[in-house]
């Protein structure tokens, strides 16, 4: 009934950025909160940031001043943009969004994508 596909994940240089997109799709009657979550290899998944529907922001401290979250609410879509990425920025980027389907009586609840590799290498 939903999907959320990640794009734009690969492989980088230290220093260097990314964009990543998330796009929801189905039968969706409304998009809540959306973010990014990240797993790197051994680790558990980590909230990378985060973005309401009213466009208010929240950022792990490890990405603050790296990376940009942002949200087209028009087109459904989701965005992160990763500058000045390093070694420890590797992991699987997932997107998670809490939706409301177009089902009366049924309740928000949250989706994830099947997530993007992100490598940076040194």
């Amino acid at each position: 009934q939903v999907q959320l596909v990640e794009s734009g994940g690969g492989l980088v240089q230290a220093g260097g950025s990314l964009r990543l997109s998330c796009a929801a799709s189905g039968l969706i009657s409304r998009v809540n909160d959306m973010a990014w979550y990240r797993q790197a290899p051994g680790k558990q998944r980590e909230l990378v940031a985060s973005i309401t529907s009213g466009g208010s922001t929240n950022y792990a401290d490890s990405v603050k001043g790296r990376f940009t979250i942002s949200r087209d609410n028009a087109k459904r879509m989701m965005y992160l943009q990763m500058n000045s990425l390093t070694p420890e920025d590797t992991a699987v980027y997932y997107c998670n969004a809490n939706i409301k389907l177009l089902v009366i009586g049924q309740s928000p609840r949250d989706y994830w994508g099947q997530g993007t590799q992100v490598t940076v290498s040194s």
